[in-house]
This record gives structure tokens, C-alpha cells and sequence, in this order.
């Protein structure tokens, strides 16, 4: 029997490579560059807002497979949640990355995106996890405070 770790492998290797999320938006309502000069990668994330909801998110750009199979999963994870719902979630997947919170019933609310618990144990594929999350987190903190 496949044991948790290789379903979520192979749930990365998916969203790395067949990446449906990965696209252009038409009339995003913004958009965010991430950047992690450590290793090159490169992404911009695209939002949709209407009403306080992300009615659809999309990214383009390059990078290990790490951080593309993290942006699209995250994808999946924030589309259709309210601003405020998005944000627990990624306070949620950072603390869990860092190894800050272990809560079971938090972790619930990652989805698939619980797959890169494991990265913790990886330092140098930490920030490429990351890069989508904190450009989400500041995108979503622009449009706050506009």
C-alpha cells in the first residue's frame, strides 16, 4: 500500500509538471511578482476579486518543481474563499512550513497543500514552498489597504 508520502510526491510531480493553473487571466483585478533570488525562480500571481471572494487565480513564470507544483496547489486551495478565509490558510500553510503549528485540525484547511509538510525537513526547498504564499500574502495585504 502507498503510504501518504508517496501519494503527496506524486500530487507535487503532478501539479509541477501538468500545471492547469498556470495561464493568463483575463482583467485581473491585480497582480503580484514573487522572486526568490536564492535559486532564480520566478512567478507572477494573478487575482480575481468580486465581493470580498477570489472568484479565480492563475500564475505565470518559472521555476524548480517545488515551487510550481506549491503555486498551483495553492491555487486550488484560495480560489473561491473570501480574503479573510485566504489568509488564515496562508498563515496557516507558513506556520506549517515552519514547523510553528502542528494542530491537526488547522492543517485540515490546507487541503492537497498539506503535501509540502514534509518540505520542513528540506531547508534549502523551504523558500521555493514559500515563494507563491508570501506573494499571495502580500497581494492580498495591497488590496487591503486600498
Amino acid at each position: 500500500m502507498e503510504d501518504l508520502t508517496d501519494i503527496y510526491n506524486d500530487l507535487i510531480m503532478e501539479h509541477s509538471m501538468n500545471s492547469y493553473n498556470k495561464k493568463q487571466i483575463e482583467n485581473p483585478t491585480c497582480c503580484e511578482m514573487g522572486h526568490n533570488p536564492n535559486c532564480g525562480d520566478e512567478i507572477e500571481i494573478q487575482i480575481k476579486l468580486k465581493d470580498n471572494i477570489i472568484e479565480d487565480m492563475a500564475f505565470t513564470g518559472h521555476g524548480c518543481a517545488i515551487s510550481q507544483a506549491s503555486t498551483s496547489i495553492m491555487i486550488d486551495t484560495l480560489k473561491g474563499k473570501t480574503i479573510e478565509e485566504a489568509k488564515d490558510i496562508i498563515k496557516t500553510f507558513i506556520e506549517m512550513i515552519k514547523r510553528e503549528t502542528k494542530n491537526e485540525e488547522d492543517l485540515r484547511k490546507l487541503e492537497d497543500a498539506i503535501a509540502f509538510k514534509n518540505i520542513s525537513n528540506m531547508p534549502a526547498r523551504v523558500k521555493c514552498a514559500l515563494l507563491a504564499w508570501h506573494t499571495i500574502e502580500d497581494l492580498l495585504n495591497k488590496q487591503e489597504e486600498k
